[in-house]
This record gives structure tokens, sequence and C-alpha cells, in this order.
């Protein structure tokens, strides 16, 4: 059996159809077609069945990808394991959401710690499926877990509840009972436009909606509205003064970060090793409080 048509196969049923794997290996259609014939010529069996929506693995195909995408694994962690010492080299696939640039002094500092390593990065809110796009680790924030996956708590945060003080000077807030009746911005989702401060829920009635943390903290900073936002954007503003924070005593709920993978793939030694970077140093590099043996500290 060749190793090189194994490795095709695989990367064809993740990516679902062969002009897909084209497009993501570089590697001519023709070629690809014909490897895959031969992979099935050599074993006698036949792997892939061809309809109109793409290609839908038989049972001998299925029964070949839950044994060769192990095996391949072992592979790549026994090559990778040639050229650096500690065992952890490779690429690093990863999606996370937009505003988390606080977490590249993670990465720098894993880099640094394993040179082998390097990064390629998919920012995007756009809830990734992790085998068609190809990504080893996926970070969400407030994702309680997706069918076929298993995921890691890497720290717990809660966003804060921020404006300026010459707009707390026009609009008084002694009371989450006051927050309909003065300008609010909120991010774009489910449930846009209630918060929940503390027990109290508020409904709101918000002059913005949007899906760029950026935007709203601006939006407050410039004294237009109040808002909530992650607290490591929030965190200059309310160090230099820019911002405060109103209702202080109704805190809003707090958020898991989590690191999710693909629950049928054994982890590579790089995957497991950046869990555990992650865990113990995620909530130092966003200045949020650590999360050990699920409690926050």
């Amino acid at each position: 059996m060749d190793l090189n048509a194994l490795k095709l196969f695989v990367q064809v049923t993740e990516a679902g159809s062969l002009s897909e794997t084209a497009r993501r290996t570089g590697v001519p259609l023709a070629t690809l077609s014909r490897q895959l014939r031969k992979l099935e010529d050599d074993l006698g069996k036949r792997l892939v069945e061809r309809g109109r929506r793409g290609l839908a693995l038989t049972v001998a195909g299925s029964q070949l990808l839950s044994d060769a995408e192990p095996a391949l694994a072992s592979l790549v962690d026994a090559e990778q394991r040639l050229h650096d010492a500690s065992g952890v080299a490779g690429r690093l696939r990863l999606s996370l959401p937009p505003h988390l640039d606080a977490l590249w002094p993670l990465f720098r500092a894993f880099g640094r710690r394993y040179p082998a390593v390097t990064f390629e990065l998919f920012v995007t809110e756009r809830r990734v499926d992790l085998v068609s796009d190809g990504i080893d680790v996926a970070i969400r924030i407030g994702d309680q877990g997706t069918a076929g996956y298993v995921g890691r708590t890497l720290t717990r945060y809660r966003h804060r509840l921020v404006a300026s003080p010459k707009f707390l000077t026009r609009h008084p807030l002694k009371a989450p009972r006051d927050l309909p009746r003065v300008p609010t911005a909120c991010f774009r989702g489910s449930g846009a436009n209630v918060w929940h401060l503390g027990a109290t829920r508020v409904e709101l009635e918000p002059v913005v909606i949007t899906n760029d943390y950026l935007h709203l903290l601006r939006l407050a900073e410039a004294g237009d509205v109040v808002t909530e936002v992650p607290p490591f954007l929030a965190a200059r503003g309310l160090e230099r003064g820019q911002l405060v924070e109103p209702l202080r005593n109704h805190p809003l709920p707090e958020s898991p970060m989590r690191a999710l993978v693909v629950e049928r793939r054994s982890m590579s030694p790089l995957v497991r090793q950046f869990l555990d970077f992650a865990s113990e140093h995620v909530a130092q590099a966003l200045g949020v409080p650590v999360v050990r043996d699920g409690q926050t500290r």
C-alpha cells in the first residue's frame, strides 16, 4: 500500500471532495483521482462512492480511515521528534475569535519554548468545523461544547460594564433599572438586547448593535454609550481613567474560554502540550483571575 496515497485518502475524506482536496493541497485533481483509484486497486476494495453531493465512505473506507488516522499521526509525531528533541514540533492550526490580541504573548512564549513549532491562525467569529477547515484547536468563548468535539476550559472571565466619566455625569446610573433610560450599545448575538447584572435581568433598547467589541469600546470612550466589553479590552481605558465601571455590585455573568479539539483524533504531542501550556498561562496573558480545579482565584 502506497503511504502517499493513504495520506491523500485521509485528506480527501476530511475535505469531502476531490476538488476541495486539490484546492487545499495543491495536488492536481487528476493525480488525486488516480492515486485514489490505485489505492482501491491495491486493497481490492471500493473505499468511496462518488455522488452528486461529493464523496461518501463505504464500510471498507470507514474502517481504513479509523485505522489510518492514528497510524499517520504516529508517523508524523515520529518525524517531528527527529527534528526537535522535545518531541513538540510542526504546524499548529488554531481558530480563534476576533479581539483576542492579548493572546499573542502566549503564542510567542510557546514558540520560544518550542522553536520547531509554527502557527497558522484562522481569526473568525464563525463557528468553524474543525475537520473540514483543518483546525487542530478552536478557542471559543462561552461555548459549552459541540457534538463530536471535546474541550478544556482554559479560564473564565466577566465582561465589564463601562462608560466614560462624562457620560455618567450626564446619565447617572444608580441601579440596573436605570439602564433602559440611557443610551446603550450591545454586542450582536442572541439576546443582544438583554443584560444579566447579578440577579437582575435588564431589557434594553440599544442605540447600536455590532459584532465588533472595539467599536463598542470606542463608543464608550467617546462618551456616547454605556456598554459591556471583555476585561482585557477595557483594562487600559480603566487604568487611564477614560472609562469607569458603573454598577460594580451587579456583575455580568462569567464566560468560559474553551479549547476544542476533534474527539476521534488522537492528539499529537504538539496539541497536548499547547493545551497544557495554554491552561497554565492564558489567565496571565488576558489579565484575568486564574482558574484552578474549577475555582476562580
